[in-house]
């Protein structure tokens, strides 16, 4: 359908100007040139709305308006910021996949491979059920940065869709509010920061402060307000003071201008710095724009000329740009007030690049030819092409989004090769995280470094403007000792993937020693070769059942998540059977009875408050060999003289337990806490770097979480890790995973699993 079909306006919905003269528009009254209708096809954007609003047609928003008024805000954005014709074709299609019927084939054959590319890049893996919120959010970034790789622009049409979301967010549950702002803060707003586009950025910081902080934000904006009408008029006094003296020194200025500080970045001033809002004096800063280069440092002179610097507040970011290819002078100065006062210079293009980051590449620069965005082979997008290269060294989903937020937050630090060339590298990296960012074999084979011509040790941390030079050796290798000091992820799992290399086969040998003890000895050789076993490795992203081993014996992947994997894929390809004819009998004989009620010391439990259903009236106690807590699958054996014994399913000690024997029993969730432990033992053993101090440090993690201790024995020996066997008390397995997921952040942990019963 063409735009000469939009005749009436829909009466549902408001139409901006911009999108009004698009559909009145004749072909002889667009774009003059062929460049230009190439770039800006307005009988494109025209059939997107037409069938965008025929498709979203009868489907609203929570806030009650008509759904097709937020492609409409998205498109719209994506104008203003200069977006061609496919992205903002884009803006209006981009939820018809997810919502509606449409296939992203049919969006290939209306609108071409370009839309499609971006509608695909931005379209959600809602269709895709996956055991948990963090396994699909890990799970859709790692689709949108593979998207991103192939167009920047991905992202872009993305930010436009999270940012009106966050405009409207408050006709959304509290809960889906929090979790949307969380996210927001945490990956969207840097991420528009990386890109450059600081009028998302600090939109999208605000309103996320809004609802995750919403006290806070109240106080801060009201202080604000309050002192905004002062605060101008001195702003005002010295921009009339500046223009004077530039023009005296003949500096062509196009602008000077007041431009308040945002409130998230207030807010985050008076955290990082502990101080109130009466301490925080650079509340707005000057904004002066002038023509060229050599007239921001002319101007940078008569600032200072005019005004007292501050010692260690100067920043040139025209001679060495930001990542997002920000580039400014920034000046910290004593204003005529007393108080310090903030100054930027920075050209007209400069500021286009500030405000609209990666969209200036087209709103700007760009009058003709290809548009097809920038990709991640571009030097400014090395963040990018880390995450890309995480997506293969990063199995679990929490770590993947651990990694993700620390790059995407974190300002870079600047160094250089020998040859001149500029590496950006995390705060805090060292001479070894240089060396893995150069190449895996540069720092596979790193024996030294010099910075600066000097000689250093390995676990020297960088500096801005440091040189760096790397000395290899064909016989060095990583040494465990690395992951104490290194900074940046890449590194980290650059290191543990050789010595998982260098110790396959040992690794290999534990994975099956574990495995072995949950399924049993018998015919284990052959599960092993089973196509089932195959089908588990390759749902948990490995190539063959040797992999699965080495990555569940290093610690790379947890037993439990194998276990699942296993029973999903031996429950499918298994029909449905009648539960009770594998339901052993409980005993009913008073006789029988009674031997179970006889057990001394063990727990009995009562029908109403029992933590375990199926024991209720007997004599039971948790078996020591396996440690289940609540959230485990488990299973009762009657025993001689100590009532029932529960044990995990799969449980060695289960082998040779004769059917008759077997009670089926499970967790009563209703019991809660009435009548209920509060803690259950479990039993750990962690493989640790052996260095002063790290079972401290372990224990410490564990307080902070608030979980006991009973006991602990530490293993050394010589050259070889540590081996720390500890007894702690959990409330149920997904208190468990989550301090398995604590304690594997540790730089100096090298594997932790749970086993069965230490002597303590």
């Amino acid at each position: 359908m063409t735009s000469s079909a939009v005749v009436n306006h829909p009466v549902d919905i408001t139409i901006p100007e911009w999108l009004q003269n698009c559909l009145s528009a004749s072909p002889t009254e667009r774009a003059a040139t062929e460049d230009e209708r190439r770039y800006y096809d307005t009988d494109l954007i025209c059939r997107a709305f037409e069938f965008a609003y025929q498709l979203h047609q009868g489907q609203y928003r929570k806030s009650g308006e008509p759904y097709i008024c937020h492609p409409i805000a998205v498109a719209g954005m994506l104008r203003d910021l200069g977006g061609s014709a496919a992205m903002i074709a884009a803006g209006f299609l981009h939820d018809v996949v997810e919502d509606t019927d449409v296939t992203i084939e049919e969006i290939e054959q209306r609108f071409g491979s370009e839309v499609r590319r971006l509608v695909e890049g931005v379209t959600k893996l809602s269709k895709i059920n996956f055991k948990s919120k963090t396994e699909s959010q890990a799970e859709n970034f790692r689709r949108m940065f593979l998207a991103m790789a192939q167009d920047i622009r991905v992202i872009v049409v993305k930010l436009a869709d999270r940012l009106h979301n966050m405009r409207t967010l408050e006709f959304m549950p509290e809960e889906k509010r929090r979790r949307t702002a969380l996210e927001t803060r945490e990956i969207f707003a840097p991420l528009a920061n990386r890109l450059g586009i600081w009028r998302f950025k600090w939109e999208l910081e605000d309103l996320a402060f809004k609802y995750l902080e919403p006290e806070a934000f109240r106080q801060i904006q009201q202080l604000v307000s309050e002192k905004r009408t002062a605060r101008e008029e001195r702003l005002a006094k010295v921009a009339e003071t500046l223009r004077s003296r530039m023009a005296e020194a003949g500096i062509r200025c196009v602008d000077i201008s007041g431009r308040p500080k945002h409130l998230y970045s207030i807010y985050q001033k008076m955290q990082r710095q502990n101080k109130e809002f009466h301490e925080i004096y650079d509340l707005a800063a000057l904004r002066v724009i002038v023509q060229t280069n050599e007239e921001c440092y002319r101007a940078l002179a008569v600032v200072h000329d005019l005004f007292r610097p501050i010692p260690g507040r100067f920043k040139d970011y025209i001679g060495l740009p930001k990542p997002n290819r920000y580039q400014s002078l920034h000046t910290g100065v004593i204003g005529p007030w007393g108080r310090p006062l903030e100054v930027q210079i920075r050209t007209l293009e400069m500021h286009h690049v500030a405000e609209y980051g990666i969209a200036a590449h087209w709103k700007y620069k760009e009058t003709g030819g290809s548009h097809t965005g920038l990709t991640a082979s571009d030097e400014k997008f090395t963040w990018l092409r880390q995450l890309l290269e995480w997506q293969n060294d990063l199995k679990d989903a929490q770590e993947y989004l651990e990694s993700i937020k620390d790059n995407l937050f974190e300002d870079d630090v600047y160094v250089f090769t020998p040859k001149g060339d500029l590496v950006a590298l995390s705060p805090g990296s060292t001479t070894v995280d240089f060396a893995y960012r150069i190449h895996t074999e540069v720092g596979n084979h790193c024996a030294g470094a010099r910075v600066n011509g000097r000689m250093v040790p390995l676990s020297t941390r960088l500096q801005n403007g440091d040189i760096v030079e790397i000395i290899t050796q064909k016989n060095s290798h990583p040494s465990l000792d690395w992951l104490n000091f290194v900074r940046t992820s890449a590194a980290k799992n650059r290191i543990k993937q050789w010595y998982k290399r260098s110790r396959r086969e040992e690794n290999i040998a534990r994975g099956r020693e574990l495995l072995e003890k949950e399924l049993g000895k018998t015919g284990f050789e052959s599960l092993l070769k089973s196509e089932p076993m195959q089908a588990v490795a390759e749902k948990c992203n490995y190539h063959s059942t040797e992999d699965l081993l080495a990555a569940l014996g290093y610690g790379e992947i947890t037993l439990n998540l194998v276990l699942n994997r296993w029973r999903e894929i031996v429950k499918g390809q298994q029909p449905v059977t009648n539960e009770s004819e594998f339901t052993p009998n409980l005993p009913t004989t008073p006789k029988a009875a009674a031997a179970l009620r006889d057990g001394g010391s063990a727990t009995t439990s009562r029908f109403s408050d029992s933590p375990i259903v199926g024991v209720e009236g007997l004599v039971y106690h948790l078996a020591g060999c396996c440690t289940p807590i609540p959230g485990e699958a488990i299973i009762g054996v009657v025993t001689r003289g100590k009532g029932i014994s529960i044990h995990r399913q799969g449980c060695h000690n289960l082998e040779k337990v004769e059917c008759d024997r077997l009670v089926p029993v499970s967790w009563n969730q209703a019991a809660e806490n009435i009548g209920r432990p509060q803690s259950y033992p479990v039993n750990v053993q962690i493989e640790a770097l052996d260095r002063v101090g790290v079972l401290k440090d372990i224990l410490s993690r564990l307080s902070d979480q608030g979980i006991n201790v009973r006991h602990a024995n530490v293993k050394t020996s010589f050259g070889q890790p540590a081996l720390i066997d500890l007894g702690i008390e959990i409330r149920d397995r997904s208190q468990l995973e989550h301090i398995f997921v604590q304690i594997k952040k540790m730089s100096d942990i090298l594997n932790i699993r749970r086993i069965g019963q230490i002597d303590g």
